[in-house]
């Protein structure tokens, strides 16, 4: 027996009038990141640590899209972290993380928006979870402040 009382799963995922259902698909708790050159422009922002990853953040001009404009994360899990399981596990983690400590959904200052990539290190697989949502949010906040400083030039002598 496969736990489905005889039943396969084919057959639940007919509908009545024979056409297959639509695959459920869920749609994703934050804009992500795609391009490897928008990671790379990342990378030469501002940086916040905490013991379970590096947050890097570069401030963007607002486009007037509602959907453009919304903040951007993506996640980068290197190999030096473990194994593929292992760097699979981690990314669910801070991808839920991110979900729950409500950083991608926040308000952003008006006319800015901002790219954010999460660079994580082992400690994201043994750190409370709640303590890891909550880490996330922090390190979002003080990013947030410190692309908000205005660029001062030093003055010269």
């Amino acid at each position: 027996m496969n736990g489905h009382d005889g039943v396969s799963r084919d057959q639940h995922e007919i509908s009545p009038a024979g056409a297959p259902a639509p695959r459920k698909t869920r749609t994703a708790a934050f804009a992500r990141l795609k391009k490897r050159s928008e990671f790379l422009a990342t990378a030469k922002g501002v940086r916040q640590h905490e013991a379970a990853f590096t947050l890097q953040a570069i401030a963007r001009e607002a486009s007037g899209d509602s959907d453009a404009d919304a903040r951007r994360f993506g996640l980068t899990i290197t190999k030096k972290t473990g194994n593929s399981v292992v760097r699979n596990r981690i990314r669910r983690r801070l991808r839920e993380a991110l979900r729950l400590s409500g950083a991608a959904g926040r308000d952003v200052a008006e006319g800015r928006t901002g790219d954010y990539v999460i660079v994580a290190r082992r400690e994201a697989l043994s750190r409370d979870f709640t303590a890891l949502a909550s880490d996330i949010a922090g390190a979002v906040t003080r990013a947030d402040r410190r692309l908000a400083k205005p660029k001062t030039k030093p003055a010269a002598p």
